[in-house]
């Protein structure tokens, strides 16, 4: 299992050195010419393994794809391009203006197919697999044309990727929408899980999320942890390094 990255991490990291599987990395966290942020992640980098995920490919946008954006996911230099990459399944811009939300999309098959057309053009472009996450949502389309879970399996058949499962995603989104939130993850091929993601919540109400990697039979939608260059000795993780803001609960439907 593996946990995100986040600035509150870092100093209980240096001094403590935990015992992490490894971190996922938010590239766009990190898309600077220098400066602090790539030196410290080069030296978390240099000890753990991680994976990179990202939130501004938005496969569901109507426009093209940013390839400059693309092309700028890896800019930290002490480790390779990483195994493998994951955004989300949304959309969340217009005209180059971004809205900063990952918004949900129209469940029909127009979109479902230029969404994998998308994917695939950025699978290419990367030459590297990825997965997309399925995201919670608070309002819904009237011209879907079919449900959140027939969506994402129409569009990563399309795309031939893997899924990035957010299964407190499918909570949110079943109890603000009214579906069974089992109908929805026994209608996932398992085939296609990637990476699944699990959110906790503590005694102290701050809630920690951690990814699992789980191998799968499709060569686009295998991920494994990146390398590490060296393997210092770690000592275990206080419950403390994984504690993130209190989460959003769902508010019913809008």
């Amino acid at each position: 299992m593996g946990i995100g990255l986040r600035v509150p991490h870092y100093q209980h990291i240096f001094s403590k050195k935990p015992v992490v599987n490894w971190f996922e990395i938010i590239s766009e966290n990190f898309m600077v010419d220098g400066g602090r942020p790539l030196a410290i992640l080069d030296q978390i980098l240099e000890r753990y393994r991680w994976c990179s995920t990202a939130s501004r490919c938005i496969f569901g946008s109507a426009e093209p794809l940013n390839r400059e954006h693309l092309t700028r996911l890896n800019p930290w230099s002490s480790a390779p391009r990483p195994p493998g990459f994951t955004d989300h399944l949304c959309w969340g811009s217009v005209d180059g203006r971004y809205t900063h939300d990952l918004l949900p999309m129209p469940y029909t098959f127009e979109a479902a197919k230029k969404t994998a057309q998308k994917i695939r053009e950025a699978r290419d472009f990367l030459e590297v697999p990825l997965a997309v996450e399925n995201v919670s949502s608070y309002a819904e389309f009237h011209v879907s044309e079919m449900t959140e879970w027939e969506f994402l399996n129409e569009v990563v058949e399309g795309a031939d990727c893997g899924i990035l499962l957010d299964v407190n995603n499918i909570y949110v989104s079943s109890r603000n929408h009214g579906f069974d939130p089992f109908e929805y993850l026994h209608s996932v091929p398992a085939e296609r899980v990637a990476q699944s993601t699990l959110r906790a919540t503590p005694s102290t109400g701050n809630t920690f999320s951690t990814r699992t990697i789980i191998p799968s039979s499709t060569p686009s939608g295998r991920f494994t942890p990146g390398p590490l260059k060296s393997r210092a000795p770690r000592r275990p993780c206080s419950s403390g390094t994984i504690a993130f803001p209190p989460s959003k609960k769902s508010t019913g439907k809008p």
